[in-house]
């Protein structure tokens, strides 16, 4: 696909996909940054970096994702490691971090269920500093991950392994985050795009999509004081369900936000007083 003699400027006419994918895989097999695309344009490629980057090329083209060939996704202004043990962290749940955020009083404690690759809890963490932050996730791949992630972002976050709500009995938080598996089982895109690599369990419940969501919203009231909140991230047709779930579990101001796609994307509801 690129042979070794070719010049670091010769590479975007000479590589298949994107300009802008080309340029992240180029950068990345290199050791270059964007502008030194520009300054090395003359820089020819040895035999060695032409199969590097070659190799990251064809694994982009059988749909593997960016963010799991380089290793980094950028998340809230942060750099964060990811791979196949976690899902990508998407621009859409920067939502979540904001509500989340807003909702979080001072010296407050919050609980981030499901953290995958800490983005959540990281990036609130990283942003308040006074907060006490913990973070769960069953996986313990997935917990190595994020302790990576937010000691590189020096975040202080607290990570515990746990089933939902298996191994924090007693604990009381002022606010409680997830962005749970809420794609049904069988749904197409499962099958198409970035999610084919991604993590399963992170995905989907193996079931109707709203189980683990249901289990949240059962399980909250019990670790949360009166009018402590409740934030959800769910799948873009689910905001009426996830409503309704909070209302008749007896939450209050029950609510949900749009993304900037215009989506509802996380809804939630206080604790009743």
């Amino acid at each position: 696909m690129v042979a070794a003699g070719a010049t670091v400027g010769a590479l975007q006419a000479l590589l298949p996909l994107d300009p802008l994918e080309n340029r992240i895989l180029a950068c990345h097999a290199l050791g270059i940054t964007r502008i030194g695309m520009i300054t090395q344009s003359e820089r020819v490629l040895s035999a060695a970096e032409a199969a590097a980057l070659s190799a990251l090329v064809e694994r982009r083209m059988q749909g593997e994702p960016i963010a799991y060939i380089v290793g980094r996704r950028e998340f809230y202004g942060l750099d964060f490691a990811v791979n196949a043990a976690v899902l990508i962290p998407r621009p859409d749940t920067e939502l979540l971090v904001e509500l989340a955020l807003e909702r979080l009083p001072v010296r407050g404690r919050m609980l981030d269920m499901g953290t995958g690759s800490g983005a959540i809890a990281v990036a609130v963490a990283h942003s308040r500093p006074d907060a006490g932050v913990t973070a769960l996730d069953v996986s313990a791949a997935a917990l190595d991950v994020a302790r990576a992630n937010a000691l590189a972002n020096r975040a202080a976050v607290r990570f515990v392994q746990s089933d939902w709500f298996a191994a924090i009995d007693g604990a009381s938080f002022d606010l409680i985050v997830s962005n749970p598996p809420y794609i049904a089982d069988g749904d197409a895109h499962l099958a198409q795009g970035d999610l084919r690599f991604e993590p399963a369990g992170a995905l989907t419940d193996h079931a109707d999509g709203l189980s683990a969501l249901r289990t949240i919203v059962a399980g909250a009231p019990r670790h949360l004081p009166p009018q402590g909140w409740l934030l959800m991230e769910h799948g873009y047709d689910q905001a009426a369900q996830v409503r309704a779930l909070l209302a008749d579990g007896g939450y209050t101001e029950v609510q949900s936000w749009r993304d900037l796609a215009g989506i509802e994307r996380v809804s939630g509801g206080r604790r009743a007083a």
